[in-house]
């Protein structure tokens, strides 16, 4: 299995460059999952918790080929794919980002959209990108 690098913080905030593998990456998402769930709850929207995936790299005509992680709704997924993940803080980031997908409805996710929204102004993105800053409540 071939190793990525990532940064770890020591103690003293010095970045020591380090290798994370998707084993790494399975055991900070198991870490990490858990309390996501218990501090921002269950959707309305779906049944259950998303399943998580993890894939070593976005499908081949992705639009963004350093795409870090995705949710789907359809499918009820949470994916991350491993090989873009840089740290332990992009980690819990991203699982918060698309933990938001998660919890907000997917026909206003579509329709915001179809009413001129993108990427850069949509409503839930803008949420999801400002839950993010809440990883230091996991870290």
């Amino acid at each position: 299995m071939k190793n990525y690098p990532f940064y770890l913080e020591n103690p003293i905030n010095v970045r020591i460059l380090a290798y994370m593998n998707k084993r790494d990456i399975s055991r900070l998402i198991n870490q990490y999952f858990d309390k996501i769930i218990t501090h921002y709850g269950e959707s309305k929207f779906q049944m259950e918790s998303p399943w998580l995936v993890i894939e070593d790299s976005p499908y081949s005509d992705a639009d963004d080929k350093d795409l870090i992680g995705e949710y789907c709704s359809l499918n009820n997924e949470l994916i991350i794919y491993w090989k873009n993940i840089k740290n332990t803080e992009d980690l819990v980031r991203t699982l918060i980002h698309e933990y938001q997908h998660y919890l907000q409805s997917p026909s206003w996710m579509t329709r915001y959209y179809k009413m001129g929204y993108d990427y850069h102004n949509h409503p839930y993105e803008t949420i999801a990108y400002e839950r993010e800053t809440d990883y230091k409540l996991f870290i």
